[in-house]
């Protein structure tokens, strides 16, 4: 018996000896990971086990009553090949949102989107060995003389929507893309890096976006539009509807008539990504909605048909109970 022991004892000693020499061969890219997980061995699961960020994983729930009440993982943001069928009742309140001509049928249309575009499933890799760190960069005039640019781009996904541009403003905005949500009123051409996520607002939209990867014969829906626009055709993305009435309903307890491109934008991060940063939302110190690269004169009509106060309320109520982090510029 003691030989036995004594033997025991020498195979611990040399795998504890050689898993030290791996260690200092083979160094671990993220010492905070490895405690993480060496932890969850001893430990057991737990509400940690969502993500592998050293911080609070957004999707944790667990003594959040108020964002649990409003958050439901299950519901997907994009639409894809095999699910673009939406219930009657979502179906009936999106088309209400922007009257539109087109008669066409939403099924045969998006089988005609999903033969040109992927219509992937992406993003479902949430787990305990994830953090997705994301960027949500707005368009405010806040972001005026930040210098936020370098913090922005560290983020593993920087997400920004409609005409917002990064060149010239670099210092402030930052320079990289990951993905541009946009509509075809806000439309802009992007780099072949970014991933294009169109919100529909309607039928139309669907059909805009197969025009101006084709044809570019929709010039106008409600007002002129990009005919043709320059993005990557692999990487483009559609926002499911079903998801914008959740954002509308469950976040925005149906404040305004719907919500807008920088709270979906929001949204989106918080249903993809494991820590989330925000950029740019809401007015500068002096009151003002201008947008960072122009004077905004259109700030009106973004608080009233989009319930722009209350939108920026759940966004700081986000903040201030550390779901986010929000960076309120100058």
């Amino acid at each position: 018996m003691p030989g036995r022991r004594c033997f025991g004892i020498k195979i611990i000693v040399l795998s504890v000896l050689a898993f030290t020499t791996l260690l200092f061969i083979y160094p671990f890219p993220d010492t905070k990971l490895l405690f993480k997980q060496a932890s969850r061995l001893l430990e057991g699961p737990s509400a940690s086990d969502l993500c592998a960020c050293p911080a609070q994983c957004v999707a944790e729930t667990q003594g959040h009553q108020w964002f649990s009440e409003r958050f439901n993982r299950s519901v997907y943001p994009l639409l894809t090949k095999e699910n673009y069928t939406l219930p009657k009742d979502a179906f009936n309140w999106w088309m209400r949102l922007q009257s539109s001509r087109s008669g066409a049928n939403f099924s045969h249309v998006m089988k005609e989107v999903f033969s040109m575009f992927p219509g992937e499933s992406l993003y479902r890799d949430a787990g305990p060995d994830r953090c997705r760190s994301c960027a949500v960069v707005g368009n405010s005039g806040n972001l005026k003389g930040s210098y936020y640019g370098r913090m922005i781009d560290s983020n593993d996904l920087v997400i920004r929507m409609n005409q917002g541009p990064t060149q010239g403003f670099e210092d402030d905005v930052g320079a990289r893309t990951t993905h541009h949500l946009m509509y075809p009123e806000s439309a802009k051409n992007l780099d072949p890096e970014t991933s294009l996520v169109l919100i529909p607002f309607k039928i139309l939209d669907l059909q805009w976006l197969l025009s101006a990867f084709t044809t570019g014969h929709i010039k106008q829906t409600y007002r002129r539009v990009l005919p043709t626009i320059q993005a990557d055709r692999a990487k483009v993305q559609i926002y499911s509807p079903v998801f914008m009435r959740y954002a509308y309903e469950n976040w925005l307890d149906k404040h305004g008539r719907y919500p807008s491109t920088g709270f979906f934008s929001l949204m989106f991060a918080l249903h993809i990504c494991d820590e989330v940063s925000v950029f740019g939302y809401g007015a500068d110190k002096r009151g003002n909605w201008d947008h960072y690269w122009e004077h905004n004169a259109g700030a009106g009509q973004y608080r009233s048909v989009h319930g722009g106060d209350h939108e920026y309320n759940i966004t700081r109520y986000l903040a201030t109970t550390n779901k986010i982090k929000m960076y309120v510029g100058t």
